[in-house]
């Protein structure tokens, strides 16, 4: 089965879609990877979904990527004696540690000592979802005394944000390394860290996947942000995670970083996805606003590797129909004859090495020979990765002999990953790149094929090759 777009759809699973005919279903309709929300739902929850797809991948034949998305830490407020409270702007609010006495309308327990250590005078924190804003007048070991900027009602262990600080804190708790043990031993191929404020949380997690998994940095902190680049250049994806982000920072600003952030994952040959709320209105309805059909549409001409749908899929009403309409913006978006355009206008300059060369002159001779596929053949998918950067005009067929990798390269735009033989020399490996391009219906006898590869074969990170051969 083989999709006419280039980037690809990321479909969370929930209640609304856990049954093998329904994710069956989103396959059919597009869905590409698909994404476990370790936010809800048990670990038999998880496990029953996870061995439906590989069961959907055993019937398609094609394979199909994991995403475990892991909570990361949450921080809340405590609770009150006497139901919600109204704060008043203006008026005063003080945080402290005391768990012992229940909160009011002048004070809560917010039981979280790095957030005290992390501030200072003038810094705002944000409450439930950015509602309520206080700004810190004084603090100290363990209290803040603040004023309450934006005002409204405040009810039980509604969550905390501080946009102005970099907090003293690991974005994986105990219940995160618990859900990673249990992921990396079913066989996930990706796995999303939640609240990435530096590039040290993501050699945290690296340090314990070992590369059994590729590591997703969701960016949903301003820290993140002043990290960018050191921070795309440690993870091996990145997520635009634009409902945490718009909570701390103005949303007047989200478009601008999400630009931002997808020109630097294209700059560095990175997979990135696009998303929260994207098509927010089919969580209850059959069709989507116009307005959420054209941020998608967006998120591809600026080349984005794929879009999420998340509540759409995972809970909502249509989740198949979502799928399916996620793949009509994408497809109708990439026909588009500014499409190329905009792609073209976002490229930026290869590095000055071997891998990036072969990636650009790929990228050049598909134009001049008109031929109708690239093919990688790759251990790590370093080859795809790299050819893909260059957004090439052709489909680019990523051929592995590791199925992990197979799994992994479903990220990334482009790419249509498929499974192979290990290949001892380069007339075989040109000879099976011919063939696979003709059997999976990318090219006919008598076309040209663009092919790169790395000597010696099956050791990762080594894309030195290039060959042009005739598909017999």
């Amino acid at each position: 089965m083989r999709r006419l777009r280039n980037a690809k759809i990321v479909a969370t699973l929930g209640p609304a879609s856990s049954t093998p005919e329904l994710i069956d279903a989103l396959f059919e309709a597009g869905a590409d990877v698909f994404r476990l929300n370790f936010s809800h739902g048990t670990h038999e929850d998880h496990r029953q979904r996870f061995e439906a797809i590989r069961a959907v991948e055993r019937k398609r034949g094609r394979p199909i990527g994991v995403l475990l998305d892991l909570q990361g830490p949450k921080l809340r407020i405590g609770t009150f004696a006497d139901g919600p409270v109204q704060l008043a702007a203006g008026a005063g609010f003080r945080l402290d540690l005391d768990s012992a006495a229940p909160g009011s309308a002048s004070r809560v327990c917010l039981p979280h000592p790095e957030i005290f250590a992390a501030l200072s005078e003038g810094v705002e924190l944000l409450l439930d979802d950015g509602k309520i804003r206080l700004r810190v007048e004084q603090c100290g070991a363990g209290f803040a005394e603040t004023t309450v900027v934006n005002g409204g009602t405040l009810s039980d262990r509604k969550g905390v944000n501080v946009p102005d600080a970099v907090l003293p804190l690991s974005a994986m708790t105990e219940k995160d390394r618990r859900d990673l043990d249990f992921g990396l031993a079913l066989g996930a191929d990706w796995i999303a860290l939640s609240f990435v404020q530096r590039p040290e949380d993501i050699r945290e997690i690296k340090a314990i996947v070992n590369g059994r998994a590729g590591i997703v940095a969701k960016l949903e902190k301003p820290a993140a942000i002043q990290s960018l680049d050191l921070i795309v250049a440690e993870a091996d994806a990145i997520m635009v995670a634009r409902g945490d982000l718009g909570v701390e920072m103005p949303a007047e600003q989200v478009p601008s970083l999400q630009k931002q952030i997808v020109r630097a994952c294209r700059k560095a040959g990175k997979p990135v996805i696009v998303a929260t709320q994207m098509l927010e209105s089919m969580i209850a309805a059959p069709v989507p606003t116009r307005a959420e059909a054209s941020d998608v549409a967006t998120a591809i001409y600026d080349g984005a590797d794929a879009v999420m749908l998340s509540a759409e899929s995972a809970s909502g009403r249509y989740p198949v129909e979502a799928v399916r309409m996620m793949n009509s913006i994408i497809s109708r978006t990439e026909s588009d004859p500014l499409y190329r355009d905009a792609i073209e206008a976002s490229h930026t300059p290869p590095r000055a090495d071997a891998a990036d060369a072969i990636g650009y002159a790929v990228r050049h001779i598909v134009g001049l020979l008109r031929v109708p596929a690239t093919v990688a053949y790759t251990s790590s998918g370093y080859s795809a990765l790299r050819m893909a950067r260059e957004r090439p005009q052709v489909p680019i067929l990523g051929m592995t002999p590791r199925m992990a990798t197979a799994r992994r390269l479903t990220l990334t735009w482009g790419v249509h990953a498929v499974l192979c033989h290990e290949v001892l020399d380069v007339p075989e490996m040109t000879d099976l790149a011919s063939r696979t391009v003709l059997a999976e219906g990318f090219g006919e006898a008598g076309q040209s094929v663009v092919i790169s590869a790395g000597l010696p074969f099956l050791v990762a990170g080594t894309t030195n090759l290039l060959r042009i051969a005739q598909i017999q």
